[in-house]
C-alpha cells in the first residue's frame, strides 16, 4: 500500500458524513443504483439504505459500480416502517421525493441536520406509504414540460444541494477518530 493511498483513505474518511443518507425504494435498474452509489460516495455518504419490497435488488456490473460499491455500505430493509424507525432512532429527519400538494421545494429544506432522502422506483416513484410515513415530502423545482428527472439524476441534484448547504454552513458531523481508525483498518483490507 503506497503512502499516497493511505493518505487518500484518511482524507476521505475524515470527510465522511454519517448524518446524511439515501433510501432507495425498489429501484431496479442497476445503472441507476450504481449512479446513486457513486453520487453518495462523492458527497461523503458512508452508508445507504436499501428498501426492497416489490423488486429484487439488481445485480450490479463490476465496471459501472465497482468503485462505489466498495466504499459505500448498504443496509437492507423489507419494511418501510422498520427502515424509517431505525432512521428516526438515529436522529434522522426523513424527506421523501413526491409530487404532491404538501411537497416542499428541495431548496426550502434544511439539509444541514441528520437527513435521509428517499428516492423511489423508476416507474412508480416513492410508494404512497413511504411518502405518507416520511417527515416531509419534497420535489425538485422544474419549469419544463416533464415533471420528473431520472431517479439517479434527482438523487445527485438533491445530494449536491445538501452538500452545498453543509459547506456554506460549515456543518461537519464526521466520524470520531476511533471510528476513522476502525474504518481505515477495514478499508486497508479491500
Amino acid at each position: 500500500m503506497t503512502e499516497r493511498r493511505k493518505e487518500k483513505f484518511l482524507s476521505v474518511l475524515r470527510q465522511r458524513q454519517p448524518n446524511l443518507t439515501v433510501v432507495m425504494e425498489d429501484i431496479h435498474d442497476p445503472h441507476n443504483v450504481s449512479a446513486i452509489l457513486r453520487s453518495a460516495d462523492a458527497v461523503g455518504i458512508p452508508e445507504v439504505q436499501l428498501l426492497y419490497i416489490n423488486e429484487q435488488f439488481p445485480k450490479l456490473g463490476k465496471k459501472s459500480s465497482a468503485s462505489a460499491v466498495k466504499w459505500v455500505k448498504r443496509r437492507s430493509f423489507i419494511s418501510i416502517k422498520e427502515c424509517y424507525d431505525q432512521l428516526h432512532e438515529g436522529g434522522f429527519v426523513i424527506y421523501a421525493t413526491h409530487l404532491g400538494a404538501r411537497s416542499q421545494s428541495l431548496y426550502e429544506l434544511d439539509l444541514t441536520k441528520n437527513v435521509a432522502l428517499v428516492f423511489g422506483n423508476e416507474h412508480r416513484g416513492v410508494s404512497s406509504e413511504a411518502a405518507k410515513l416520511a417527515d416531509e415530502n419534497f420535489q425538485i423545482p422544474m419549469v419544463g414540460m416533464i415533471q420528473s428527472l431520472n431517479v439517479s439524476v434527482a438523487c445527485a441534484v438533491s445530494l449536491y444541494e445538501a452538500f452545498r448547504q453543509r459547506q456554506a454552513a460549515s456543518v461537519k458531523k464526521n466520524f470520531s477518530s476511533q471510528e476513522i481508525k476502525r474504518l481505515y483498518s477495514e478499508w486497508m483490507k479491500k
